[in-house]
């Protein structure tokens, strides 16, 4: 029923209201989907609930519009009451992606269903020690990031002595290799960085700004997309 099967999380995009310089956010998803963009997150801190059951519908009718609800994947940032309200409504969301502090991975698991996915950000300090330590039977991928300082989200990456620790490629392509479950890479992605880290061994990259914020954000979507595919046949 979802795509936990399927999952692709090789070209990722996070969007909201807040990142679409006004423009809809079904406009850009639209943009995406027709890029090649395989995964989608609607994340929001200012939307209400009943806002992200919204973008989440006109979501899952893109992707359906277009053919693909077997193969894009649709998450919702760490509102586990949305994702289950819109599937009470009948729309077809995947699941879920939390962070170390939202709602715990069991409890997403347990209401969402074995066939559903739960994505996890991992902590940024004690990184490579909680890939190796923690307990991911229960989740699908996780989110590592930042590449690089992002104004899109400002504590991405805060460690406990209030610096940004951001990845170096040879830090993500460890963490490639001792991850049980496929990394997805973001924070300041542009796609110049896209040749590289195809090369580390992870699975994909997510991006907010680089396509929602972009002057024309297909063409944007579309060059990471195609950047991305052709660097990992190499």
């Amino acid at each position: 029923m979802y795509n936990r099967k399927n999952l692709d999380i090789s070209a990722y995009l996070v969007v909201g209201p807040e990142n679409t310089n006004g423009r809809p956010v079904a406009q850009i998803i639209e943009d995406a989907v027709e890029a090649g963009f395989t995964c989608f997150q609607i994340r929001s801190k200012t939307a209400s609930a009943s806002e992200m059951i919204e973008y989440t519908r006109e979501a899952a009718e893109i992707i359906a519009k277009a053919g693909k609800s077997n193969e894009i994947t649709l998450l919702v940032d760490d509102r586990l009451d949305v994702v289950l309200a819109a599937r009470k409504q009948g729309i077809k969301v995947d699941g879920i992606h939390v962070g170390q502090s939202d709602i715990p991975v069991d409890v997403c698991r347990e209401y969402l269903g074995e066939d559903s996915i739960v994505g996890l950000s991992a902590r940024t300090h004690e990184l490579f020690e909680y890939i190796k330590t923690a307990d991911v039977s229960l989740v699908d991928y996780f989110g590592v990031g930042p590449l690089h300082e992002t104004a899109t989200k400002p504590d991405c990456g805060l460690a406990a002595d209030g610096k940004i620790v951001t990845r170096s490629f040879d830090d993500i392509e460890k963490l490639a290799k001792i991850s049980p479950i496929p990394i997805v890479v973001g924070g300041g992605v542009k796609q110049a960085d896209i040749p590289q880290l195809a090369q580390t061994g992870v699975d994909g990259f997510f991006v907010v700004s680089a396509v929602a914020g972009a002057e024309n954000p297909k063409a944007e979507a579309l060059k990471l997309a195609e950047s991305w595919n052709s660097s990992k046949l190499k």
